[in-house]
């Protein structure tokens, strides 16, 4: 396009080369971003326990902290925005392999010492399969206090929670999500990949 300005001829550059070129520099850089973002979202760990026949991949993000005695693994997500984080834990008992408790016992006995939380309430329990065994599923809620200290005082926050309790024959797994109820429908998702790829021994 040209035009005329006080008696002489302007022409318009012609930028387009150096737009297109800005253009997809821009798209690439977005490309990769993306895929960066799936790379480091997609990673994953693998735990696998010397204690028990028992493996379980989970969210490289999730991060592993000190398990309480009797438990085999305890994650949890920092990225969680709360002070109590979004947590995972495994914990295995042994057996009487000559009179070994029903899932329905060991659930009743799960929900008996769930009365010991804070305002504890069951939400709902049905059948459930981890690694090809047949289960069970507990969903509660509770309330926690994370930081009870004068100098490090937080409101209570409401934990849901939801408890698969499996037996096979090297024990009974209880495995075990921990998240504040906002946080609960993505760390959800993600207990539900790593159930997927539980492998017991």
């Amino acid at each position: 396009m040209d035009g005329t300005v006080t008696g002489r001829r302007v022409y318009t550059l012609r930028l387009w080369p150096k737009d297109l070129g800005v253009a997809l520099v821009t798209i690439a850089a977005l490309l990769g971003a993306l895929l960066l973002r799936q790379d480091v979202v997609g990673a994953t760990r693998t735990f696998e326990s010397d204690a028990a026949p028992f493996t379980m991949t989970y969210p490289a993000t999730w991060g592993q902290v000190a398990p309480p005695a009797g438990t085999l693994l305890r994650i949890e997500d920092p990225r969680t925005t709360s002070t109590f984080k979004a947590t995972v834990t495994v914990e295995n008992r042994e057996l009487d392999p000559a009179a070994p408790p029903t899932v329905q016992a060991l659930a009743d006995r799960r929900i008996e010492q769930g009365g010991t939380l804070l305002a504890y309430r069951l939400l709902g329990n049905e059948e459930a399969t981890v690694a090809g065994a047949r289960g069970l599923r507990l969903d509660y809620a509770y309330v926690v206090q994370p930081l009870d200290a004068p100098q490090l005082a937080s409101p209570p926050v409401v934990v849901r929670a939801r408890q698969y309790i499996v037996v096979t024959a090297s024990g009974a797994y209880y495995l075990t999500l921990d998240a504040p109820e906002a946080a609960f429908a993505v760390a959800a998702d993600q207990f539900a990949g790593m159930i997927e790829e539980v492998r017991i021994r």
